[in-house]
């Protein structure tokens, strides 16, 4: 085959290759960080943009994490679960391993949801521990 007849082959395999009905999450308007998506505060527009939300279900609820501008897609790493935990507020900091538990006071040192790292000052020892959120506000460590 000769250049002039690929190209037309390669042409129509990138058509295939490309969904018809892409759509993307938008922001309507300026979203900033720590804000609660609702269904008021996005819409779907036709373009495939990789690692972007395709459907406003998957959004609505998710708290952003950084400032969203009219008409930008939503990424995946913008938006998070919603805030469990302030910085500098104290959580219950809990190591488990097989039947023994041991619970202290802790400091967390930034915000985090459900599911996040968080990293977290023991208030007794002053030492750093990162462990992850829970659903009940409990930061869990060593695992």
């Amino acid at each position: 085959m000769t250049g002039a007849q690929v190209l037309p082959l390669l042409a129509a395999a990138c058509l295939i290759a490309a969904p018809l009905d892409a759509q993307t999450v938008v922001a309507n308007h300026p979203i900033p960080s720590r804000t609660v998506i609702t269904e008021l505060d996005v819409r779907l527009v036709g373009q495939n943009v990789p690692g972007a939300y395709t459907e406003i279900e998957e959004v609505v609820g998710l708290e952003a994490r950084v400032t969203i501008y009219p008409g930008r897609p939503l990424r995946r790493g913008d938006l998070g679960p919603p805030a469990l935990i302030e910085r500098n507020q104290i959580v219950t900091l809990r190591y488990a391993t097989g039947g023994l538990f041991i619970e202290t006071d802790g400091r967390a040192l930034d915000r985090a949801g459900v599911g996040d790292r968080l990293r977290v000052m023991n208030v007794s020892s002053r030492t750093t521990v990162t462990g992850r959120v829970l659903e009940t506000g409990i930061v869990e460590v060593g695992r």
